[in-house]
């Protein structure tokens, strides 16, 4: 326990990624790297772990570049279509046919409609043409040809659903084949249209069913996965691939398998599986939280794939295909030709044939080979890390480099080893980014740490800071040394912090050197100007410097003093993003926070290390300000007690604030510029914002709006207008609270 303890700041520096990515797997924080991540995992074992080889119970039926060459362009006479279906199911014996394609108007090239015209009008006399019509009108409605070929077969006929129609419909649904009252009240996540394309309502009625072709397109672009069961008007519909699967095993009837409650609340918003039900037989296929599943790619798709048989549309319209053939086999009507769009970007090709997306399904149910991502996937990542990261946690700062490399190694195999076996064995697809990169990361941390902190010794660190005594301090104790003393005090003094802006960004981009270069000038150029205005540098913290006035020289200004100083810091940091600009170097901002209070004051530390410097929640004060210069928009923010000692600045009130560990709201402040140096033009902008706050206290919202939409036109550039615009319209939506105090709490530092 006492080694832990020893090392209980590289262990907290290991745990940061881990918690990082607890709050990724559990949603609080999606990182999108991480995400990306996983779907590259995902795509390359599945490429590397698919069969490769025919399956011969499907072919796929092109309606190909060939195709239209000797057919003519799509879509065909619907008469055409209709001896395709003969030619499939009743010449070739086809066990189903399953149409990848829509038929949503009415097909009028046979000019069956302008005959009839004729007949009412221009030829309504001509007894003849009326009774020739009668004779070939039946073979002229293409639609109710394909319609008679449709009826009593083994044929499932597609549809799209859509959100991107403004909730227009065209066609005729299939009956849904689930309702609501199946779910039991549970919240399901469907994946859900409030439109669709579907077949003329005599084909679809001819047809026996019918099945959406719709998959899901995920952020990258990338088609992964097709829904199963999608809701429309709170019916549930089936799918190409499952409705075509369905008839095949005899039409089960479709009931919805839930999670076991011992594992799962009832307010889990998804299925663990479809069941299909059939006398005492129930078959289960797994599904996602959209009630999808993933796509069990055979192969690379088209002819040349080497997954499926294909025949092109027009071989089978010239009866060129062998008799007996397609005997048996599951026929697919879909397209592969580029200008009908129906090329899909997957994890196997960015040219894949839509129609293959549903072929793959139906091979995968045939097979009993599904994969999915199931309902306890967040519970097993989250298992997962926290295994992972403790191991790592605990261990890597108790074992040399050797054996902290072999054990990061060992962590890394064994859960991509898991993982991996379980996607081979069960077809589960888990996460598996957030654990290496967590893994990955805490490593590289924990060495880190180990190379750059603890090698350090202790006597180098006492050597550059231990005998740190301010140079102001030093000049006037040996002026008259007796009139200075270094015990604490309590005295009123004036404490300011000044944080650099962009400083982080600089480190991750620029040479150590040239950082330090860097942050040498900034540093001497403020210090320059604390000293001139007999202020006392208290310590640099990083990129940020702490300073006060008041001590160890009694200085009456102490307040004014401060502000001048920061006005002047502003200013100097302008001129040096002016050069920076020439030189092609990146700018820097300061955020300075300025509080005046009771503070103690005097030598402290330890027998080691001895600084003269201020305490107290005055300077704790100062500290938060500092921070909540960032926040509004402006360089500097100074407390009511700096402003009240400082009369010949002109100020512009913030806010009220109420800073963590403090009951007692504070007004805070920001400069402007000295009384006889301030513009006409921003003058009237201070009087414009203080109207504009005082309605905002008031919480006269539409009136403070009216403000700020002036204040925004005199001044585009200024965040803190848009800020407290945006608050308006939150507020707004909140009741009036005559106990409202105007006051804005923040509960971090």
């Amino acid at each position: 326990m006492r080694l832990l303890s020893r090392h209980w700041p590289r262990i907290a520096v290991t745990l940061i990624p881990l918690v990082f990515a607890l709050l990724h797997a559990g949603g609080v924080l999606r990182i999108g790297v991480l995400q990306r991540l996983d779907d590259i995992i995902y795509d390359a074992r599945l490429r590397a772990t698919m069969p490769g080889t025919l399956d011969e119970r499907i072919v796929i039926v092109d309606i190909d570049e060939k195709s239209l060459a000797e057919v003519g362009r799509w879509p065909w006479g619907r008469h055409k279509l209709a001896d395709l279906v003969e030619e499939v199911l009743s010449r070739q014996h086809a066990a189903i046919l399953g149409f990848d394609v829509v038929f949503a108007e009415p097909d009028e090239s046979s000019g069956l409609k302008r005959l009839r015209q004729l007949a009412q009008n221009e030829l309504k006399d001509q007894q003849a043409f009326t009774d020739k019509l009668n004779q070939i009108q039946g073979s002229l409605d293409y639609d109710a040809v394909l319609a008679k070929a449709l009826e009593k077969r083994a044929v499932v006929l597609g549809y799209y659903l859509t959100s991107d129609r403004d909730g227009r419909v065209n066609g005729a649904l299939p009956a849904p084949v689930m309702s609501p009252d199946a779910l039991k009240g549970r919240p399901i996540k469907f994946t859900s249209w409030n439109g669709y394309g579907a077949n003329i309502d005599v084909l679809a009625k001819a047809a026996p069913m019918g099945g959406f072709f719709n998959s899901i397109t995920e952020g990258d672009g990338v088609v992964r996965s097709l829904p199963l069961l999608a809701e429309y008007k709170g019916q549930y519909y089936e799918s190409l691939s499952l409705a075509m699967f369905r008839m095949l095993v005899g039409l089960p009837r479709i009931e919805p398998g839930f999670p076991r409650e011992k594992f799962i609340t009832r307010n889990y918003q998804g299925l663990e599986s479809i069941l299909l039900k059939q006398g005492d037989k129930t078959l289960a296929i797994p599904v996602d939280e959209r009630v999808a599943t993933l796509v069990p790619f055979r192969g690379a798709g088209g002819a040349s794939g080497g997954s499926y048989r294909y025949i092109s549309a027009s071989d089978v319209l010239a009866g060129r295909v062998t008799p007996g053939q397609l005997k048996d086999k599951i026929v697919l009507l879909g397209t592969t030709a580029p200008g009908l769009l129906d090329l899909r970007v997957t994890p196997v090709g960015e040219t894949y044939p839509g129609v293959e997306t549903h072929a793959n399904v139906i091979s995968g149910f045939l097979d009993g080979r599904v994969l999915v991502k199931p309902d306890y996937a967040l519970g097993f990542e989250i298992v997962i890390l926290v295994l992972s990261g403790l191991t790592l946690a605990f261990a890597l700062p108790l074992l040399s480099a050797p054996k902290a490399v072999a054990v990061s190694v060992a962590v890394i195999a064994a859960v991509t080893g898991l993982n991996f076996w379980l996607y081979l064995a069960e077809g589960l697809v888990l996460p598996l980014a957030s654990a290496l990169v967590m893994a990955f990361t805490a490593f590289a941390l924990n060495m880190s740490y180990g190379y750059f902190v603890e090698s350090r010794s202790k006597r180098e660190l006492a050597q550059l800071f231990g005998t740190y005594v301010p140079p102001e301090l030093v000049d006037e104790m040996v002026k008259d040394p007796d009139s200075y003393s270094m015990k604490a005090a309590s005295r009123e003094l004036t404490v300011m912090f000044c944080d650099m802006r962009g400083f982080t960004n600089m480190s991750e981009t620029m040479e150590p050197t040239q950082l330090q270069a860097l942050l040498n000038t900034v540093f001497s150029r403020l210090t320059d100007l604390i000293r001139s205005n007999r202020g006392t540098i208290d310590k640099y913290m990083g990129d940020c410097v702490m300073a006060f006035w008041g001590a160890p020289v009694d200085t009456p200004d102490h307040a004014a003093l401060a502000v001048k100083t920061s006005l002047e810091m502003v200013q100097a940091m302008h001129k040096l993003n002016e050069e920076h600009r020439a030189q092609g170097l990146p700018e820097i901002g300061v955020g300075i926070g300025l509080n005046t209070g009771t503070m103690c004051v005097g030598d402290m530390g330890s027998d080691i290390r001895r600084s003269y410097t201020v305490i107290g929640d005055a300077v704790n004060l100062g500290s938060r300000l500092e921070g909540l210069s960032k926040i509004y928009g402006v360089e500097t923010v100074v407390s009511e007690s700096t402003r009240r000692l400082s009369t010949e600045f002109a100020w512009q009130e913030l806010d009220k604030v109420r800073v963590k560990g403090k009951d007692r709201a504070v007004t805070i402040f920001c400069p402007v510029a000295l009384l006889g140096g301030l513009d006409r033009q921003t003058g009237a902008e201070l009087k414009q914002w203080a109207l504009a706050l005082k309605a905002y206290r008031d919480q006269a919202w539409d009136e403070c709006d009216v403000h700020l939409l002036n204040l925004q036109r005199m001044n585009a550039q200024k965040y803190l207008y848009r800020l407290y615009a945006e608050r308006v319209a939150s507020m707004r939506l909140l009741p009036f609270d005559p106990e409202w105090d105007g006051a804005t709490n923040f509960e971090t530092k």
